[in-house]
């Protein structure tokens, strides 16, 4: 027969009686989804806040690309990478960083490849920058450029694009596979649909987005229009691509430090 010692014990033992906060397996069950999509929001807010980040540049591109100091890196290869690094570089060298504010932060997706030649860039210009990692099967790591304190991982594609474009004041895509074409897609159907704030959405590399994006195709099949063309500024270099942004973002070329 049990004691009302035994019966306290049960109670307590019981995951009924943890907090909330303390109960992981609820946490982590599907009837708390709605819980953790709302704290992937909140939490990452919060830490910007802190940070005084209150706008960013948004930097996708592929995972892929391998750095200049990997020998088995290609021409091809270490020029893309370069072109990143030197768009992020120039960027914040010109944006606005004071102290408690921070203005076009760069921010990535936080993995390997153009992401991480962006987020070298920035921090080879003194300026603070953002990387957004998602959750994968295969674990990403988030590169070695990215702000200790501005590294986020997220489970949630949703989340983790909808902090893509919080703070965006702009949008800048270097050649990359389908999670590239599908955050630019995104991001020009949200601009096109009024969803969001027009913005300059920048591509570089005018050979490779001639051909991943046909404009001309799409008008010419009636599925956009072709003003619609003009949501969109090509460059060829990450150089180019920084001067357009400052100039449409209106920003005092103030060096980064």
């Amino acid at each position: 027969m049990q004691t009302d010692a035994d019966r306290l014990q049960a109670i307590l033992a019981s995951p009924s009686f943890r907090l909330a906060e303390d109960d992981l397996d609820f946490l982590e069950s599907d009837s708390a989804r709605a819980v953790r999509l709302a704290l992937e929001f909140h939490r990452t807010d919060t830490y910007l806040r802190a940070a005084g980040i209150e706008s960013t540049v948004v930097v996708f591109g592929s995972a892929r690309v391998r750095p200049p100091e990997d020998s088995a890196a290609t021409p091809a290869e270490r020029g893309l990478y370069e072109q990143a690094r030197r768009f992020a570089y120039e960027l914040s060298s010109g944006a606005l960083h004071r102290p408690g504010c921070h203005q076009l932060v760069v921010a990535t997706g936080g993995g390997p490849g153009l992401m991480a030649a962006a987020n070298r860039g920035a921090s080879e210009a003194g300026a603070p920058t953002i990387g957004f990692n998602i959750r994968l099967p295969n674990e990403q790591q988030p590169n070695p450029y990215i702000t200790p304190g501005l590294a986020f991982q997220f489970r949630y594609f949703a989340l983790r694009k909808m902090h893509f474009l919080f703070r965006a004041r702009a949008l800048v895509a270097l050649p990359g596979g389908f999670g590239t074409l599908d955050e630019v897609y995104e991001a020009l159907n949200l601009v096109l649909t009024r969803t969001i704030a027009p913005m300059p959405i920048v591509l570089i590399g005018r050979d490779y987005w001639a051909k991943a994006v046909d404009f001309a195709h799409l008008a010419g099949h009636g599925f956009i229009e072709a003003a619609d063309a003009s949501l969109v500024h090509v460059v060829d270099s990450g150089a180019e691509a920084a001067a357009h942004v400052l100039t449409q973002c209106g920003c005092t070329a103030t060096p980064a430090g």
